[in-house]
C-alpha cells in the first residue's frame, strides 16, 4: 500500500467499522494531542483505552490506564500510537499479539518497516494521520479550508476578498 496518501474510503472504512481504540502513549496532560484526541473520539461514541506504563492504574477521562496492550481486558480494533517512530516495531508486535485490526501512527510518525510487519500480519495501517482530524474532516466538522493545505492551525484563512492572514497570491 502507498502510505503517502490514503483514500477517504480507506480511512472512512476504518472509522466506521472500528469502535475501540487503544491509545499507546496517552497522556493525562490536557495540552497534549493524545488528550484532545481521546476526549474528541470518546465524545463521538468510540471506546478509547489509554495505555501508558508511567500512569498505569490511574484514570484518564474516566478510563483506566493500562501499562501495556497485553493488559487490556477486552478486544481492541485500533492501536493508535503516540510514540516516536523507533517504538513502532515493538508496538506493532503487541498489536498483532492482541488481535488488533488496525495499526494507526499519529501525525509525524512513520515507520515503513513496522507498517510492512503489520500488513504482513493482516492489519490495516495508517501513518502520519490523526483519527480525530480525519473524523472531523470526513464528517464535515472540519471544513476544507485549512485542511487542503495539509496544515492544521488556528489562523483564519483569507476568504472572498476579506479577512484573515492566509492571503493567497495569484
Amino acid at each position: 500500500m502507498n502510505h503517502d496518501s490514503y483514500s477517504d474510503a480507506y480511512i472512512g472504512g476504518i472509522l466506521a467499522s472500528c469502535r475501540t481504540f487503544a491509545f499507546v502513549g496517552a497522556s493525562p496532560t490536557q495540552s497534549r494531542p493524545s488528550y484532545f484526541a481521546m476526549k474528541y473520539l470518546t465524545a463521538k461514541g468510540y471506546r478509547v483505552i489509554p495505555v501508558n506504563p508511567g500512569h498505569a492504574g490511574k484514570e484518564l477521562l474516566g478510563q483506566k490506564i493500562y501499562a501495556s496492550l497485553a493488559d487490556i481486558e477486552e478486544p481492541v480494533d485500533v492501536v493508535d500510537m503516540f510514540r516516536t517512530p523507533d517504538a513502532a516495531p515493538e508496538i506493532v508486535r503487541e498489536a498483532i499479539a492482541i488481535g488488533a485490526k488496525v495499526m494507526w501512527m499519529q501525525l509525524g510518525i512513520r515507520n515503513d518497516e513496522a507498517a510492512k510487519m503489520a500488513e504482513d500480519a493482516g492489519l490495516k495501517v495508517v501513518m502520519n494521520r490523526c483519527p480525530k482530524i480525519e473524523y472531523g474532516r470526513l464528517s464535515g466538522e472540519i471544513s476544507w479550508v485549512g485542511v487542503n493545505r495539509r496544515v492544521i492551525d488556528n489562523r483564519k484563512p483569507f476568504l472572498f476578498g476579506k479577512g484573515g492572514t492566509m492571503k493567497h497570491r495569484v
